[in-house]
């Protein structure tokens, strides 16, 4: 695992020491569950390019028969 330095105020460092003996974790726990929760909102955004991604190939005739080409590679 990575190890990150942050830097908090005064009060966020109380503010965290204070939730950290409230719920039983560390502070590194709730740092780090505090920016899985970050990254899992920003999902749906890049989910959503995933989605509009779909599809871009599939009408084009300027591509090779994919399969055919899978089919010679794996021969190989």
């Amino acid at each position: 695992m990575a190890e990150i330095e942050v830097n908090l105020t005064e009060t966020e460092e109380r503010a965290l020491q204070k939730v950290a003996a409230r719920t039983g974790k560390s502070e590194g726990e709730l740092i780090h569950d505090a920016v899985y929760n970050l990254i899992r909102q920003d999902l749906p955004f890049v989910n959503s390019r995933i989605v509009q991604a779909r599809g871009i190939w599939k009408d084009r005739d300027d591509l090779p028969d994919f399969g055919k080409l899978r089919r010679e590679w794996d021969r190989l």
